[in-house]
């Protein structure tokens, strides 16, 4: 009967939806009949969501913008380049301390914690993942320009959609294939790109099809990792509270950090470092001020990323990302003198289109949610 509290305590995620169907929702309104207002808990809920789009959007144009800066103005460690992303989870310590003290929730509280080896393994798991990822997303940033990374990285709603349908019983409806299929179709249009050295001075046509193929291996990547996050979330923690969100980010990202320290000294590339910051066009301070601007962003993102697989599901997460993936390339064109020629134009105008449809999907299935719960709540508590 603990499914069917958080049911009426938060508005389902996909495979929340999956047990509406279930016997068990037959006694909903007894087991919630002391909760707060359905309009009261789906305000804060927007609003909570409305605080994660805004971090995950802010974070990921400004990180996208700082790294690419990086590699622009002097910058040549890939290895750098990805330590930064992750190793600025120092900056979530306060946000995890405060989220110990508060008092959780009787429901929480009820749910049996996952032992010790299993969240090591999820967090070890995840994290190894994780530093594989960003590696190859910082390959893709250093050879691409940003309006082309940017188009590239709208096809991980595809892949996080395939890997959300084996992994989390995500359904296909027609919305969605039409969703995936324009964001294929827009990563594809690059391929036939003839610009690859706008925004790019002296990058080979060689390593361009090595950035192009990195940036859609991480784009496959980060829509496994988001699909795991999820259902780790589901079926490991099963706990409604910001700390479970917080630990997942922290842990998995001190494995990941890890592994990357370990690369950056094996791969030779801190000897360089020094020379690197000496050389870089901006100058010492600039160079310091870049990675730890990066950092942080990359954290803001982290934050609005997990927190919206938490409160909704990977799919919504990964939409909104793309979302936000546009933001980049018009900015670029200013900032990077990047060329937004008809093929990008195109691809553009696809993933968002793409996005709008996976949009509406979600729209018509939370208005069947509420639909449903009005009619559970307005149904006559049964006689005991």
């Amino acid at each position: 009967m603990r499914e069917a509290q958080e049911v009426q305590l938060h508005i389902m995620d996909q495979e929340a939806k999956d047990q509406t169907n279930s016997p068990q929702y037959t006694g909903i309104t007894n087991q919630c009949s002391t909760a707060a207002p359905p309009q009261t808990r789906s305000y804060r809920r927007w609003i909570r969501i409305s605080i994660y789009t805004v971090f995950l959007l802010v974070g990921q144009t400004v990180a996208l913008l700082l790294g690419r800066l990086y590699f622009v103005k002097g910058g040549n460690s890939k290895w750098m380049a990805t330590l930064v992303q992750l190793a600025g989870f120092p900056v979530l310590i306060p946000f995890y301390l405060i989220s110990t003290t508060k008092k959780p929730r009787t429901e929480d509280s009820q749910i049996k914690s996952p032992s010790i080896k299993t969240l090591a393994l999820v967090y070890v798991s995840i994290g190894l993942l994780v530093a594989a990822d960003c590696f190859l997303y910082s390959v893709g940033l250093q050879y691409l320009p940003v309006s082309t990374y940017t188009l590239i990285c709208a096809s991980q709603l595809a892949f996080n959609s395939l890997f959300s349908f084996f992994l989390n019983a995500q359904k296909f409806t027609p919305f969605i294939i039409n969703s995936l299929v324009l964001l294929t179709i827009s990563s594809i249009l690059l391929v036939f790109n003839n610009e690859s050295s706008d925004g790019t001075a002296g990058v080979s046509r060689a390593k361009y099809a090595i950035g192009f193929t990195c940036t859609v291996a991480a784009s496959a990547g980060y829509g496994l990792v988001l699909s795991l996050t999820q259902l780790c979330f589901n079926k490991v923690m099963k706990r409604q509270t910001f700390k479970v969100v917080v630990d997942m980010i922290i842990y998995q990202q001190i494995v990941a950090t890890s592994v990357i320290v370990v690369g950056l000294f094996a791969s030779g590339d801190w000897k360089g470092l020094t020379g690197e910051m000496d050389g870089f066009e901006m100058g010492k301070v600039s160079y310091v001020m870049n990675l730890v601007g990066t950092a942080i962003s990359w954290q803001a993102f982290a934050i609005g990323c997990v927190g919206l697989v938490f409160d909704v599901s990977s799919l919504f997460s990964n939409a909104i990302s793309v979302l936000g993936l546009p933001i980049a390339p018009v900015l670029a064109v200013f900032v990077f003198n990047d060329k937004m020629g008809g093929v990008k134009a195109i691809s553009m105008v696809l993933a968002i289109w793409g996005f709008i449809s996976y949009a509406y999907h979600h729209y018509l299935e939370d208005r069947t949610k509420k639909r449903y719960a009005g009619e559970v709540s307005k149904a006559p508590i049964p006689e005991t």
